[in-house]
């Protein structure tokens, strides 16, 4: 009684917090009793000035592999190998892009350069955070190497950008329907993450065989000019480095963009090309002269910057991105012992390699969660949350790489107290504005009612289920997601799965996305058939089942923004709390403008 009533106090003052300080940012009048407006003022003030973190030192989380785990530890590393190695396999399959034939014609005839060639010319460096790299396998139109187009967040000049670039190797950077979901996925980070967008446009526009999967509904073609214009009234800049070929629709993305950098010779705009002109009128008209770099930049004023080769391109894009004047956090000067004590302070206490042997390889050989835990956190400290209480939900805080999140982490069935624990939690992060990591392995499937005590039991579990969910779903603060096993039913929603908005969802090689576990379809069928019957409808769903959980059945159909190893997963994690730390900073620095629309 005392944690519900607890619990109830904790949702209803994040309730109002959340409304009152959406009212105070555009109308501070409206907030009336003084100490609401005490309380807005204090967390936007205190988000202007400079803040200093508080020193911590979290107990450590001492979990050592035993003798008894050396079974399951066994197993899961067995299983770890052969989804690294399919991991690899599809890697190779990206790297070829659309094959030698399609590459050959793209540098040697076009003398283009490829695609992660333009990214290593406009980044700073090589460590960029890649999103769903593997989107595009698998599909009922055949297999699209990353949907046919690299997207993901790279730093420029220091400053953390999202870029979205075409592959004209595959298809001829023709887009299908994954090429634009891919595409407004990146759109959406940006926005969510407040970052700079950058577009390497080489398209030849939507795949007219699947137009009405590409063109007619909310979500398709039209939605990324929508999101451009959207962002520029967000005050996030878009830059685009038309190099290649913008024709039809692709033509749209270049002319709303707040800056363009055209390339001389092989960038092109247009609506239709030179057969259609000459279908339409009987007129030749060579590629330049119809909607070359030179006549967008002297006649039509479609881009704002010429430039006679691609690496001229991606300077000159560099060169914008430096007069955004987006203003970096601050970062404490160090002296060499001060940086080698920061860095020894941040390892894990234990290897991230072991990981790999504790990516459960079914929900039956999944160990203590707090495990993984230990080693992926700084120094493997943790400072545990209600460790008695609930304890099939592990939560806490820590830091990774010096950023302070809180973490939950399935350690078993979603139960009634851990839910009403996993709730409370992550309304004391969103009070604090600690970002959310969630660690997601959750049961294969529900509990069946079989009596009326289960009935209650039930009952009770899904309204603190509810009650998670709500927290989740209105907390304010970053959230990232990482599936390290099961992804299946209604749990999946309350440890912030897709639905859920996560900032960010990552999927560990091992893990398993469905409605229920492979093995678990029998609790989705109702029993009122012939048995042989059942056992063959069980049979069937269960293969299916089977074929469409992997992670990479999910990552080829975007469910998530990529399939990362176990053992990057600190890496990626840096990244992303990077990436929010910026995002933080430019809201607490941001001064109102008015949007910029082109001419």
């Amino acid at each position: 009684m005392h944690v519900g009533t607890n619990n109830m106090f904790f949702y209803n003052c994040n309730k109002h917090s959340q409304h009152l300080s959406s009212l105070v940012y555009w109308s501070p009048v409206c907030c009336r009793p003084a100490e609401r407006c005490w309380r807005c003022s204090v967390r936007s003030v205190s988000s202007a000035v400079k803040r200093k973190a508080l020193p911590s030192a979290f107990p450590v989380l001492e979990q050592p592999l035993q003798s008894d785990h050396h079974r399951v530890y066994e197993a899961n590393l067995r299983n770890s190998n052969a989804c690294h190695n399919q991991y690899l396999e599809l890697r190779e399959k990206i790297r070829k892009g659309g094959g030698e034939k399609a590459i050959a014609r793209h540098t040697q005839r076009n003398r283009k350069f490829l695609v992660r060639e333009r990214l290593r010319l406009l980044l700073d460096d090589e460590d960029f955070l890649e999103l769903s790299p593997f989107a595009g396998f698998g599909l009922p139109y055949g297999d699209i190497p990353s949907a046919g187009c690299l997207t993901g967040i790279g730093r420029i000049n220091g400053l953390w950008c999202v870029f979205i670039a075409h592959d004209a190797t595959i298809k001829g950077g023709t887009a299908y329907p994954i090429t634009v979901k891919k595409q407004l996925r990146a759109q959406d980070i940006a926005i969510q993450n407040r970052l700079p967008c950058v577009y390497l446009v080489d398209s030849g526009g939507g795949f007219l065989p699947l137009q009405s999967e590409v063109f007619p509904d909310k979500n398709h073609g039209g939605r990324t000019f929508y999101n451009e214009a959207i962002m520029s009234a967000m005050k996030i800049p878009q830059v685009s480095v038309v190099c290649g070929s913008c024709t039809a629709g692709g033509a749209y993305i270049p002319t709303m963009a707040e800056e363009t950098v055209m390339v001389h010779q092989i960038g092109t705009i247009f609506l239709g090309g030179p057969p259609l002109v000459k279908a339409a009128t009987g007129e030749e008209v060579t590629p330049e002269e119809l909607g070359g770099a030179r006549l967008h930049a002297e006649v039509s004023g479609c881009v704002d910057h010429f430039a006679m080769g691609e690496k001229e391109a991606y300077d000159c894009t560099r060169n914008i991105v430096s007069t955004l004047n987006f203003q970096l956090p601050d970062e404490e000067e160090e002296d060499e012992e001060q940086t080698r004590r920061r860095k020894a302070e941040q390892e894990p206490l234990y290897n991230p390699v072991e990981l790999l042997g504790l990516a459960p390889k079914s929900y039956n050989h999944s160990l203590d969660v707090k495990m993984v835990v230990s080693r992926l956190t700084d120094g493997g400290r943790f400072q545990e949350f209600k460790a008695r209480y609930g304890t099939t939900l592990i939560t806490g805080f820590a830091k990774i790489h010096g950023h302070l999140l809180g973490i939950v982490a399935n350690n078993g069935e979603l139960s009634y107290q851990a839910a009403l624990k996993g709730s409370h939690f992550v309304q004391l992060c969103d009070q604090r504005d600690v970002p959310l990591l969630f660690l997601q392995n959750t049961a294969p499937t529900t509990a069946p009612t079989v009596s009326t005590t289960q009935a209650e039991v039930n009952s009770n579990h899904l309204k603190a289920q509810g009650a998670m969910m709500s927290a989740v779903a209105c907390a304010s603060v970053p959230k990232i997601t990482v599936v390290i096993g099961g992804c299946h039913g209604a749990d999946s929603y309350a440890m912030c799965g897709r639905a859920f908005d996560p900032h960010f969802l990552f999927l560990w090689p091992n893990a398993k996305v469905s409605i229920t576990a492979p093995g678990h379809a029998g609790s989705l069928l109702p029993a009122d058939g012939e048995r042989e019957e059942e056992e063959k409808q069980e049979e069937e769903l269960n293969m299916r089942l089977k074929e469409e959980c992997s992670a990479f059945y999910s990552s080829g159909r975007l469910w998530d923004d990529g399939v990362i190893l176990p053992q990057d997963t600190r890496r990626v994690l840096r990244n992303c709390l990077d990436i929010i730390k910026q995002r933080q900073y430019q809201l607490s620095t941001e001064k109102l403008q008015s949007p910029l629309l082109r001419i």
